[in-house]
């Protein structure tokens, strides 16, 4: 059975930075990313339709994650797809951060404080896809690949905490922290 792909390898009006896509976001974070609108007031982030305008790249890495962190191999078939592994490989290091014993805001800090940490990108020697995506041509891209990065981290960081936390009872769900120890693809950050 194959690892599942990104929808969003359709969108070919995104830009690209080396191989690296840069689809829009919905985010409130600031950053280089295009824009998606908001939520309508009284929509859950957890239940968004995957045909919905306001469904971007994130969503749908939240959806896959458990899914694909089961696999060894992925056939990366376009950007979306490198944003997709960078997404998922992001998460199971938040992932790694959250403890059963913490509280919301305990783990909210520690995954911002993640998010914010210093990151290599494509192309520097401590990046451990580079085989996988190529470099930013120069400066300015590289510049704009970081800042597109940095906030796709925030936000998945935040949109994790809130499924993490989505039962109420304070604790991280075991459901999801039971995929702590998995490597996708056998890498990490």
């Amino acid at each position: 059975m194959p690892a599942y792909h990104s929808a969003f390898l359709r969108d070919t009006n995104s830009r690209v930075i080396g191989n690296f896509g840069l689809p829009p976001l919905r985010t409130k974070t600031r950053g280089p990313s295009y824009t998606l609108p908001s939520l309508p007031a009284g929509t859950n982030d957890l239940d968004i339709d995957p045909d919905s305008e306001y469904y971007d790249i994130l969503d749908e890495t939240l959806t896959l994650f458990r899914a694909n962190t089961l696999f060894r191999n992925f056939e990366i078939k376009g950007p979306a797809d490198r944003v997709l592994i960078y997404g998922i490989l992001w998460i199971s290091e938040c992932l790694g951060k959250v403890k059963p014993t913490m509280s919301q805001r305990d783990a909210e800090k520690a995954l911002q404080t993640a998010a914010l940490d210093h990151f290599a990108l494509p192309g520097d020697p401590a990046f451990p896809l580079n085989a996988l995506y190529q470099p930013p041509r120069d400066r300015q891209e590289a510049d704009t690949l970081r800042g597109y990065i940095s906030q796709m981290r925030q936000e998945l960081a935040m949109r994790l905490i809130a499924r993490l936390y989505a039962d109420g009872t304070g604790k991280p769900s075991k459901w999801w922290l039971s995929f702590t120890k998995r490597r996708f693809m056998g890498k990490s950050l």
